[in-house]
């Protein structure tokens, strides 16, 4: 084996480190002049390690507070799914219920209408009564004309016989009967002549009375047994008009209450299909409330994203021993409370839109008037059920509502509008502020060939030409 070189002059240098490093030692033990330079010797790792717990706690909050977010995110999304859905459920109920309305409204129409051509046939049966009571009427007098007629040639007859009756036994009496009497008692054959003639003349004349008078009770007595007949046709007829009146009159009763019957049910429906509106519209503001905090929270995400990494990049800088970017968005503190969340998305929900439309007053009640007052509210909502004017109405709620402003109360529905005012004959004769009817509608004429009126919940109140549908009425509210 080869000796080692103590002195340091061998190419083997083993003892020579061994014996520095001995000293080193010994220098540092006792508090030699050499310890302050022992500090060239530490590890350079501990010379240059730094402090990024802030940081750290920074990134570490902002990452839990993005985590509880998109917890918050999840959870309203499940909610928004779920009143979507319970909305979809209520919309198809409403839609059913409007389809319901509509047909029961379609079967009101048609009541109406035969109502209508059953008060017209109980009018015409009066008026054929009455005319058939003046008819019966007119001939009971004269029945009681020939009646008395009749009884005039009865009584005539009787006196004519009791005369002749008188004479024959006045003559039987006094023998007066035979042609010798007249002979032996005659003055002269002149006179004889003269009382033969007399007394076959006077046989003749009674023969004669009596004849006549049989003979005009004969025509009296047919003339009046045809107006009995007559009389008793008429009477049958009356009786007929009578029994058929009194069916109509059944029938319209019944027309009525089926009438009335679903005027309840619409009523029912109506009240059912507004409450569902009002469920729907609560749904949508919910939901829309729900997808704003939503919004917000993401916003607020973004922010704490960019908190998150300005702390990650100041943290690094520091161990890099670079300078710390400065962050993007003034304002977002480290210590940011995620509390703050919903407040922020209420506070941004329940901001107004913007200044509410103003109105001009109704003014004189004119039909110029009403119209002005009513083309204000053109591009406001049509809500079905609704009387509102600008925040939703349905077609005779508008007409309503336009008219109560200038103190003019009108029925609710369209249908009931229909006898409101006074009619007009056609729509040559009507003016501005007239209700046209039409089958389940009603609008205000403007006078110049359109009507303004709460159309549907797509196009809300609006101008359309008169004639776009069947006119059924016209009415006239001011006159």
């Amino acid at each position: 084996m080869r000796k080692p070189d103590l002195n340091g002059k061998s190419g083997n240098g083993f003892f020579h480190s061994m014996r520095i490093s001995i000293l080193l030692l010994a220098l540092v033990l006792t508090g030699g002049w050499f310890s302050p330079a022992l500090t060239v010797l530490a590890d350079p790792e501990e010379e240059t390690a730094v402090d990024t717990s802030a940081e750290q706690e920074k990134i570490k909050k902002a990452q839990e507070q993005i985590d509880e977010l998109h917890r918050q995110q999840q959870e309203t999304e499940n909610q928004i799914s779920g009143i979507q859905a319970e909305k979809n459920a209520v919309e198809g109920q409403l839609s059913s219920t409007q389809g319901s309305i509509s047909s029961m409204q379609g079967i009101q129409s048609a009541l109406t209408e035969e109502m209508g051509e059953v008060g017209e046939s109980i009018v015409q049966s009066i008026a054929s009564i009455e005319i058939l009571e003046e008819q019966i009427a007119d001939l009971q007098g004269a029945i009681e004309v020939k009646q008395q007629e009749y009884d005039e040639a009865k009584h005539q007859e009787e006196v004519q016989y009791e005369a002749m009756k008188n004479r024959v036994r006045f003559m039987y009496e006094k023998g007066e009967i035979g042609y010798m009497d007249l002979l032996t008692k005659a003055s002269s054959f002149g006179d004889m002549l003269n009382k033969a003639d007399y007394v076959e003349k006077l046989y003749e004349y009674d023969r004669n009375m009596l004849f006549a008078f049989q003979e005009t009770q004969r025509v009296v007595a047919e003339i009046q047994e045809e107006l009995e007949d007559e009389k008793a046709e008429l009477e049958e007829s009356q009786r007929g008009l009578e029994s058929e009146k009194a069916e109509l009159e059944e029938k319209l009763a019944a027309l009525e209450e089926e009438y009335d019957d679903y005027e309840d049910k619409i009523a029912v429906a109506q009240a059912e299909a507004s409450a569902l509106r009002a469920r729907v519209t609560q749904q949508a503001a919910q939901i829309s409330a729900l997808q704003q905090e939503n919004a917000n929270r993401a916003a607020l995400e973004r922010q704490l994203s960019a908190e998150k990494a300005a702390a990650e990049a100041a943290a690094a800088a520091k161990v890099n021993g670079t300078p710390a970017p400065t962050q993007a968005a003034a304002g977002v503190s480290a210590g940011l409370d995620l509390s703050n969340a919903a407040s922020v998305a209420k506070a941004k929900t329940s901001q107004s839109s913007g200044g509410s439309k103003s109105y001009a007053a109704p003014g004189a009640p004119t039909g110029a008037n009403v119209v002005a007052y009513a083309s204000q509210f053109v591009g406001n909502p049509y809500v079905y059920g609704g009387t509102s004017l600008t925040n939703g109405t349905d077609c005779s709620g508008f007409t309503m509502s336009v008219y109560a402003a200038f103190g003019y109360s009108l029925p609710r529905t369209d249908a009931s509008q229909r006898s409101a005012g006074i009619a007009v004959d056609s729509l040559e004769n009507a003016v501005a502020g007239d209700i046209i009817c039409y089958a389940g509608h009603v609008g205000i004429y403007c006078g110049d060939g359109t009507i303004v009126h709460a159309s549907t919940p797509r196009s809300g109140i609006k101008y359309t030409q008169v004639n776009y549908r069947p006119i059924l009425a016209i009415r006239r509210i001011i006159y």
